[in-house]
This record gives C-alpha cells, sequence and structure tokens, in this order.
C-alpha cells in the first residue's frame, strides 16, 4: 500500500467519528441519557429506568465489541483499557473525583457537552475548566502529580499468567477456557436481565432505544478505529499504526482527554502537524448533534449561572473532572461504556469508584441543603 492510497484515512476516520458522535448528541439529549442523573434519580427518587438504560448500553457494547472480536475484525487487546498493568489506585481515585466533580457539574463530560449544544453557558464555563486540568493532567502540573504519586500503584496480570488484563483473559489464565469464550455473552445476558425485568422500563421504547444507539455507537467507534483507521504497516514508517488517533491505539467514544486535545487543537491552529483526530471530531458531534435536536424540538434555551456558589461548583466540578477522567483514563462514557465493553478490570474499577464518587457529592449537596434551611 502507498501513503497516496491512505492519504483520505484521516479524514474519513474524524468524518466517521463526527457522523456517530452526532447521531448520539441527538439521541443522548432526546433520551435525557445521564450517568450522574441516572444515579440521583435512583438514589433520591427510587427510579432506576434511567440506570437500565445505561445498563441497557453496556450490554449492547459488550455484545457488539465482542462480535467484531470473534471476528478478527479488531483487536481489543490493543486498547488503553486491557494492558497486562492496572493502575488501580489511579483508577479508583481518579474515577471518584470525576464522580464527585460531575455532580458538582450537573452532569458528566458527554453530558456537558450535550447541555452546551443546547445553550447551556454553564457547561461552556465547564468545559473550558475541564479542557484545561485534563490538559494539566495529560502533560502540565498535574501530571507530575499523576504520574508520581498515583501511577506507579500498579498491579500486573502477567504474574498470574494473563495475557490482557480483562475478564476473559483473566479466566483462561485460570484454566476456565471454555467459560472465557462465552463469558462476555453471559455478562450481557445476566445485564439485560435485570434492564428488561422492570415493567416501568419496558414500557420506556423512548429509553430503550436510547439505551441500544448508544451502544451501537461504542461499537461503531471500535470499528472505525480498529478496523478501517488501522494499518498494519504504515508505509511511511513501516510500523502499525491507528489513523487518527491521539495515542495510536484502537480507541472508541471518550469525552475527557479529547476535550483538552480540542482545546489544543484551537490554540495551536496554525501548526500544521496538528489534525482532527477521532476524539476531537467526537467533542464537535457530540456538540452539533446535541444541537440539531434541540432547534428542532424547540428546546435550545440560554441558560446562566444563577448565583456566584453555583460557578464556583461548576468550576470545581470541571477541575475534578479533567484531573479525575485523565487519571482514571476515562469518564462515564470512555470507561463506563467503551472500556466496561473490553470487560477491563481497571474499567470496573474506575465506573465503581465514579458512581462512589457521584453518591458521595448527592449526599454531600443533600447535607448543604439541610444546613441552610
Amino acid at each position: 500500500m502507498q501513503a497516496n492510497d491512505i492519504a483520505h484515512l484521516p479524514l474519513l476516520v474524524a468524518g466517521l467519528s463526527f457522523v456517530l458522535a452526532f447521531a448520539f448528541g441527538a439521541v443522548a439529549n432526546r433520551a435525557n441519557f445521564c450517568t450522574m442523573g441516572a444515579v440521583s434519580d435512583a438514589v433520591n427518587f427510587g427510579d432506576w429506568r434511567r440506570i437500565r438504560m445505561w445498563v441497557l448500553a453496556i450490554a449492547v457494547a459488550i455484545a457488539g465489541s465482542t462480535l467484531l472480536q470473534s471476528m478478527g475484525v479488531i483487536d481489543l487487546r490493543k486498547s488503553i483499557y486491557t494492558g497486562v498493568t492496572i493502575a488501580w489506585v489511579s483508577a479508583l481515585v481518579g474515577g471518584f473525583l470525576f464522580g464527585f466533580g460531575m455532580t458538582l457539574a450537573s452532569g458528566c463530560g458527554s453530558k456537558t457537552l450535550i447541555r452546551a449544544g443546547a445553550g447551556n453557558l454553564k457547561s461552556w464555563v465547564v468545559l473550558f475548566a475541564l479542557a484545561i486540568a485534563a490538559y494539566m493532567t495529560l502533560k502540565g502540573l498535574f501530571a507530575v502529580w499523576r504520574a508520581s504519586v498515583l501511577d506507579p500503584w500498579r498491579f500486573d496480570v502477567s504474574v498470574l499468567g494473563a495475557k490482557s488484563s480483562d475478564l476473559p483473559a483473566l479466566a483462561a489464565a485460570a484454566g476456565w477456557g471454555a467459560v472465557a469464550a462465552w463469558l462476555p455473552y453471559l455478562v450481557m445476558a445476566a445485564l439485560l436481565v435485570f434492564v428488561f425485568k422492570d415493567r416501568g422500563f419496558r414500557a420506556s421504547p423512548g429509553l430503550i432505544v436510547g439505551g441500544v444507539i448508544v451502544g451501537l455507537v461504542i461499537v461503531g467507534g471500535w470499528y472505525v478505529t480498529g478496523h478501517i483507521g488501522y494499518l498494519a504497516e504504515d508505509p511511511a514508517t513501516l510500523e502499525e499504526r491507528f489513523v487518527a488517533t491521539n495515542g495510536n491505539r484502537i480507541e472508541s467514544f471518550s469525552f475527557v482527554a479529547p476535550v483538552a486535545y480540542t482545546l489544543e487543537l484551537l490554540l495551536l491552529w496554525t501548526d500544521t502537524s496538528r489534525i482532527v483526530t477521532f476524539g476531537i471530531a467526537a467533542v464537535l458531534g457530540m456538540l452539533a448533534g446535541s444541537c440539531a435536536y434541540a432547534l428542532a424540538s424547540k428546546t435550545f434555551r440560554w441558560e446562566g449561572f444563577g448565583s456566584v456558589e453555583d460557578v464556583a461548583n461548576h468550576v470545581a466540578g470541571g477541575v475534578l473532572m479533567g484531573f479525575g477522567g485523565v487519571t482514571a483514563l476515562g469518564c462515564t462514557i470512555g470507561q463506563g461504556l467503551t472500556g466496561i465493553s473490553t470487560l477491563a478490570i481497571g474499567s470496573i474499577l474506575a465506573i465503581a469508584a465514579i458512581v462512589a464518587g457521584c453518591i458521595a457529592a448527592i449526599r454531600y449537596q443533600v447535607w448543604r441543603l439541610e444546613r441552610a434551611a
């Protein structure tokens, strides 16, 4: 394959990412898809329907990703989630801080993009705070703390004989080869039982469609970067390459580091080495999709801050999400859907910590309200 034959691939990968994210943004806006809101509904009102929508998206993502993997279309072992070492402290600490921050900021990274696209000016402030903190955690001052204090705490699953840190690989290493092959589908089946055992959810077609489409978008992201944009041998370097990705790995949707890279691109626009990557296109697609739905449904509304405390909470939430999301290797989408679709141990730890942080912040906010009453 010649260099001219692949010149179109970066634009193709970015374009497909934009289309998938556009659908994600529109559907998530329509279905009110939000992990923070789902946890809040369950904790405050005992309403688990949005949790079930999120879990349905996870089940669909697991099924689709496993199918592509079993067919040899993609190789999820080349993602950031399934390496042989698990940065468990980073996953727990980063996840907890992200979960706490997303509650203060009224939504996770994806929900912030959705609200920003629908005219919420508070969410634009959160996005800037998130982007700056995330970039500082990737390459700046916060990166020093992350790399020196949190990341060194790792567990190497190769000592157990596993080649990657996902549940099927660990099951195979334990001698359960037959179980390992079917484990993703068993997990998916268990999740679907949880989702559809509730009559209220079964009577909510909008939530069901929303969960299915979001899950399929995650699968589509894996296909775009891991198959369409994959080069076993780049003609320029003779090395393996994943076209138009920030880390040269197979990836799907995540909305913390990509927000930082979007800000970086805008700041360094005249640097011709910078391109619109899969993640950057996803950020732009989410904004555009949400905006398009809001305009079409006449729900677009400008919304600002109500008080100084409101400003402080949203800025602090954005900073915590930026630091926590990069440290934990993802957000409620990056770890809670994309990472979980690989059944990676680190993703399971991260999303558990995110939910714990969210619940802790909800309890904190209730305490503040009761104290002020």
